[in-house]
């Protein structure tokens, strides 16, 4: 839960997706839901000569399964509070 609502703070960010079959996907992250789902607006591939099929695209829907890795703007992330978050929730007992 921790993840998704990180996620959630970031809706309207710029992002870079990187997929595991080492496609990257950047663009405006537009939502995210619960299996971190991710749908981004305006996008573009880092490499348009290896992906130029996906030069059309202008939206994209992305499972969560396959991402790799999300890159995220700097100055966005708040890591006190992601780390604070992330030692409440360790501290919550599982039922």
């Amino acid at each position: 839960m921790l993840f998704y609502s990180f996620f959630k703070s970031l809706v309207g960010k710029d992002v870079v997706v990187e997929l595991k079959n080492d496609l990257s996907v950047c663009g405006t992250l537009h939502s995210v839901d619960q299996y971190l789902n991710i749908k981004l607006t305006d996008i573009s591939v880092t490499d348009p000569d290896k992906y130029p099929h996906m030069l059309s695209v202008k939206n994209c829907f992305i499972r969560g399964s396959v991402v790799r890795y999300v890159q995220l703007p700097a100055d966005e992330v708040d890591t006190q509070l992601l780390q604070d978050a992330a030692r409440k929730e360790a501290a919550v007992p599982t039922r």
